[in-house]
């Protein structure tokens, strides 16, 4: 079963391609990493699949419903970010108890047992906490909910490393043992990939790719060698980064396959994996040039 169908979604706004003909399929009971720099598009695709904008175009069904003003997808949804909006007169405790009557799943002992082990007072009030108690505040919030569609948009912001580490822990337990449909946010591949089962990558606005993770793993290669004899092995490939990398050395990131690799041995090159995370800033490079070409000074 498909949670969500987008169709050539498109969404503008303020005279702003946000989204550009997007077209992907969800599964139910995965974990979708939603990658890509900032301003890439990331939370706007987030928030009109939660239902909170309306697309300019194309089609976008969750749950089978449009999720614009849909009480389905809000009954079944609910998104996360460090922007939400919780009443300042309430204690922490009081906020779960609030949340908690609106999300039949809710785990109100779940909910008190991580305010416990991350040392969250209770009895504190939300916006007096510093931003990364608040982000790890609307993690919990997030878990406990237990709902089919969970949406975390950029949840770790402000936590330090160990906190990440816990949330992430926590998210995978949550997953195995109660499997809802997640899609995860961040520009920070390499902490979350371990997590993931598939890699939705947005640039400008447009989907770059979408693939499980294992395929991403293999998704390129990177060649070093001799300046021409690594131009000549990938002068007819797809290649995604090149550039010098000692005095008589030079590296080509190319699209893996086993020709290449077995040609790269065989003329003596050096053959590394690359890591999904380097794939997708090199597939969403956005700066002209190299950050070396910034130092190399053209002598008038």
């Amino acid at each position: 079963m498909n949670v969500i169908e987008c169709r050539g979604l498109s969404k503008s706004y303020r005279r702003k391609q946000a989204l550009s003909n997007l077209t992907f399929t969800i599964k139910e009971h995965t974990i979708t990493g939603v990658i890509g720099r900032n301003g890439a598009g990331k939370t706007t695709l987030l928030k009109t699949i939660a239902g909170f904008y309306r697309p300019s175009s194309g089609e976008i069904k969750v749950f089978e419903e449009r999720p614009f003003n849909s009480i389905k997808v809000s009954q079944n949804m609910i998104y996360i970010d460090d922007q939400i909006n919780l009443p300042g007169s309430l204690s922490l405790l009081e906020i779960l108890h609030m949340v908690g009557r609106f999300y039949p799943n809710w785990d109100q002992e779940l909910a008190a047992r991580m305010l416990d082990y991350f040392s969250l007072n209770p009895q504190q009030r939300h916006h007096l906490l510093s931003k990364g108690q608040r982000s790890t505040f609307n993690a919990v919030i997030g878990l406990a909910a237990r709902c089919p569609l969970t949406i975390f948009d950029e949840p770790t912001t402000g936590m330090d490393v160990a906190i990440r580490k816990d949330f992430y822990r926590a998210l995978l337990k949550e997953y195995l043992a109660h499997p809802r449909t997640i899609l995860l946010s961040s520009h920070l591949l390499n902490e979350i990939e371990d997590l993931l089962e598939d890699v939705l990558l947005i640039d400008q606005g447009k989907l770059k790719l979408h693939l499980p993770i294992d395929e991403l793993k293999e998704y390129a290669v990177a060649i070093v060698g001799t300046k021409d004899l690594v131009g000549w092995m990938t002068a007819k490939r797809e290649v995604l980064l090149e550039q010098q990398t000692g005095v008589n050395m030079y590296t080509a990131v190319v699209r893996r396959d086993e020709s290449i690799l077995e040609e790269a041995r065989q003329h003596g090159l050096q053959v590394h994996p690359v890591s999904p995370e380097d794939v997708c800033v090199y597939l969403t490079k956005q700066t002209k040039g190299r950050i070396d070409d910034v130092f190399n000074r053209t002598e008038l």
